[in-house]
């Protein structure tokens, strides 16, 4: 048994250390906050209200099921999962709304209502998607990308072209759409992939099948749920908790981690999973001389979004709303234009609201509403007060005139989260909301390495290295992580023997 430090409570960390402790292995998981989820996090307020902070939408159930079948579960051992219909609802120009539907046929119709032939090729386009998704969550994305090597299978090399790797998403869709609306709808997954459709691989399609296809659920009492079910199972398997713990250095001896200080206390370990943001545990954590990458390797890197959100509470309820709906009365292209290409405070911006009380009673007082708003901007703008209610009011006004109700005088509850809070919160690198962006050139191998290069025993897991950003990878992020130091530890173990 080998006695092993998880830094960070986020789902990759999590992950990591129920598949280590499932293994045998002595795990201590350390969490800066009070509390394990990471961006996960909930904030249950005194007047009644539980936010979801971060995570909304439970794409990909099969990979839930999947994490937890590994370790003799179901997922209904734990939550129940409601399917959302309409899963959700875009808001266009002129107060046009379109519903999008949990039944495929009827996706099917309401494509064809708006584009003429477009049910035909809305079957052609998720053929393909289907593919990719099978393909992709079977195979690559359960690699740990430290080498060439691993796509060396003729079978995956000649998938390579059909998974469109290397072709542009944005063009992929308009090969099979050319109505704005289609466009703006299969687009916008990739938004919070962070990258310009036209920077995303085609690859990328299977987020459409994921979400269109597989359904878009709800579990019951928000995401903390998840993040609860994940503790149980790694509280099962013997992992111990440490909160209010930031690990302040990782100590190398003949380069090996040989400890971690924590709240100034030195703790003996034999091996290392960060699971908490990569850029600041090289830079804070380790000696330079110990690093995977310098600071101009990062500042190369192309991230996905921050946000800026909003909480708020309601003390009432609103006659005409969905679980989820989005604002895309302003153009998708210059949004992302003042994201990825020229980071500013957005002119026009497109936004997101939640209001998971329209489906679960528990998240919000009776006869009250709890509701989320959400915007992308570029990571490392300039967050203060008077920026953030500015975009509130943006917000709030564009809300209340699609639901034809009054909002601000209703609020009882309302704080907001920023670039500023995710830095604190999560030390995220210049307050990114969802790690590094999925480009061509940050796909696969060419991710931040799981494995330190020169610390035999450290690796990572998370948004910022393979496969990439969101709840779902996160997860497998763990379980890569977890196998490649359990590979490690029984090389090691040879070698003694030996």
């Amino acid at each position: 048994m080998s006695k092993i430090a998880v830094i960070g409570s986020g789902f990759s960390g999590l992950s990591a250390a129920a598949y280590l402790a499932a293994a045998g292995h002595d795990i201590h998981v350390f969490e800066k906050n009070n509390n394990a989820g990471g961006r996960a996090r909930q904030l249950k307020t005194q007047n009644g209200y539980v936010f979801d902070m971060g995570p909304s939408w439970y794409w990909m159930p099969d990979i839930f099921e999947k994490f937890f079948a590994d370790f003799g579960y179901l997922v209904s051992d734990f939550y129940e999962l409601k399917l959302l219909d309409p899963a959700f609802e875009v808001v266009f120009a002129n107060r046009q709304i379109v519903s999008i539907p949990a039944n495929y046929t009827e996706l099917c119709n309401l494509f064809e209502s708006i584009e003429k032939g477009s049910a035909v090729q809305l079957d052609k386009f998720m053929r393909e998607a289907q593919y990719k998704y099978e393909a992709g969550m079977e195979n690559l994305v359960y690699m740990p990308g430290l080498s060439i090597a691993e796509f060396a299978d003729a079978n995956l090399i000649k998938g390579a072209i059909r998974l469109q790797v290397f072709s542009s998403f944005s063009k992929h869709v308009r090969k099979y759409f050319s109505h704005p609306k289609l466009i703006a709808l299969m687009e916008f997954p990739v938004l919070f992939l962070g990258a310009m459709p036209q920077d995303t691989p085609a690859l990328y399609s299977l987020m459409n099948y994921a979400g269109l296809k597989l359904g878009t659920w709800y579990p019951h009492g928000g995401f903390g749920k998840v993040i609860d079910a994940m503790i149980q199972v790694a509280e099962k398997n013997g992992v111990t908790f440490h909160f209010n713990s930031p690990v302040e250095k990782i100590t190398i001896e003949n380069n090996m981690a040989h400890s971690v200080v924590v709240n100034e206390k030195e703790i003996a370990f034999d091996a290392v999973i960060a699971a908490a943001d990569y850029h600041y545990v090289e830079k804070e954590l380790l000696p330079g001389s110990h690093r995977n990458y310098n600071e101009a390797y990062w500042e190369k890197k192309t991230f996905a979004p921050s946000c800026l959100i909003f909480y708020i509470g309601l003390n009432k309820k609103i006659k005409s709303i969905q679980h989820h709906t989005l604002f895309f009365e302003e153009d998708l292209l210059q949004h992302s234009t003042e994201i990825y290409k020229d980071p500013k405070w957005p002119a026009r911006p497109l936004f997101y609201v939640c209001c998971p009380s329209q489906s679960d009673d528990s998240v919000a007082p009776p006869g009250h509403e709890n509701i989320f708003l959400l915007m992308p901007i570029a990571p490392g703008l300039k967050d203060n007060e008077t920026l953030r209610e500015k975009y509130f009011n943006i917000m709030i006004h564009r809300f209340e005139k699609h639901i034809d109700e009054e909002i601000v005088t209703h609020i009882d509850f309302k704080e907001s989260y920023c670039v500023n809070d995710f830095i604190a919160d999560y030390h995220s690198y210049k307050g990114n909301a969802y790690g590094l962006a999925n480009t061509l050139m940050q796909t696969a191998i060419l991710k931040p390495k799981i494995r330190n290069k020169k610390i035999k025993n450290l690796f990572y897991a998370g948004q910022l290295t393979v496969p990439g950003p969101g709840v779902p990878p996160s997860l497998i992020s763990g379980k890569i992580s977890a196998e490649q130091l359990l590979k490690y530890l029984k090389n090691k173990s040879h070698e003694v023997v030996i």
